[in-house]
């Protein structure tokens, strides 16, 4: 049986990123100013600010895929749109439990709880309207906490994967 479920997840962008981008284009722009009309040292800092003005577009634009294939479950960070890396890949043999992130099932993994200093990894879209669940699950021996957002055909996919983990 190869079940295979892609679910790909877009990330809304902070408030903060336009108003970031619009500062580090108006100090391009007075540096190149600067450069012209008073000192060619201000050039160099000019290119700079555009250039990170255009890294930061490209890094600050995430979007996510979940790949669910047998038992494992991949996950894997898109960059601007082009550059796709795979940031975990996980056993689903080694899931503990997934559930909604304000659930009493996973209390104890929040911050101040009795687990709760485990490595987290969000993957959601910061969309308010989206739930999003927690996952946890061992990676290398070691447990780990996701935050994913995950439609009601994922998570059925999942709990005939792992019966008896997947709350609601």
């Amino acid at each position: 049986m190869n079940d295979r479920r892609v679910l790909a997840v877009h990330r809304r962008r902070k408030s903060s990123a336009g108003t970031l981008k619009t500062l580090m284009l108006v100090l391009a722009v007075l540096f190149l100013a600067a450069g012209i009309f008073l000192s060619r040292g201000f050039m160099l800092p000019c290119f700079l600010m555009a250039g990170l003005y255009f890294l930061f577009g490209f890094l600050s634009g995430r979007d996510y895929e979940y790949i669910l294939d047998e038992r494992t479950l991949q996950i894997d960070v898109i960059y601007g749109g082009t550059r796709r890396v795979t940031r975990q890949m996980l056993n689903l043999d080694d899931l503990e439990i997934v559930a909604p992130h304000d659930s009493e099932f996973v209390a104890k993994y929040r911050k101040g709880g009795p687990e709760g200093d485990l490595p987290k990894f969000d993957y959601t879209s910061y969309e308010d309207s989206v739930p999003y669940y927690t996952m946890i699950i061992r990676r290398e021996g070691e447990k780990i906490k996701l935050l994913l957002d995950l439609d009601e055909d994922f998570r059925n996919a999942l709990r005939r994967i792992c019966p008896g983990r997947i709350k609601e």
